[in-house]
């Protein structure tokens, strides 16, 4: 990679987001839903980042499918902006090790555990 590229790539990352211009997007959080019109599960940004939610995010179903509807993910992600008449979309970066984020973790557990999971308490050791 050129140094010109790879301070245009940096410089992408450090842009304002509300006017799309960036290319790359790290840490995006995306959740997984099922698409009925095309009868696989897909993933979708998710409300409360720097970027506008409900942008579809390109990844492999079969990695998403391995988790209940609902599921959280954090991934990278580049931009794609097909033209003016086209909503822009994700294409999910290192697309073969998607993971589920962390940072939702209670929240995916309840999700595979269904939403009337108890998390079970603590001990405590002062009781004894």
């Amino acid at each position: 990679m050129t140094n010109k590229r790879l301070k245009l790539m940096q410089l992408s990352l450090v842009d304002e987001v509300p006017e799309l211009n960036k290319i790359f997007f790290l840490d995006v959080f995306a959740e997984s839903y099922f698409d009925t019109s095309k009868k696989r599960m897909r993933l979708s940004t998710i409300n409360g980042q720097n970027i506008p939610c409900d942008l579809k995010v390109s990844c492999p179903s079969k990695l998403v499918s391995n988790y209940p509807e609902g599921t959280i993910f954090k991934l990278d992600a580049r931009l794609v902006r097909k033209g003016e008449d086209r909503k822009p979309y994700f294409v999910a970066v290192n697309r073969n090790n998607l993971q589920r984020a962390l940072e939702f973790f209670d929240y995916n557990l309840k999700i595979q555990n269904g939403f009337d999971y108890v998390f079970p308490k603590k001990k405590d050791k002062k009781a004894k």
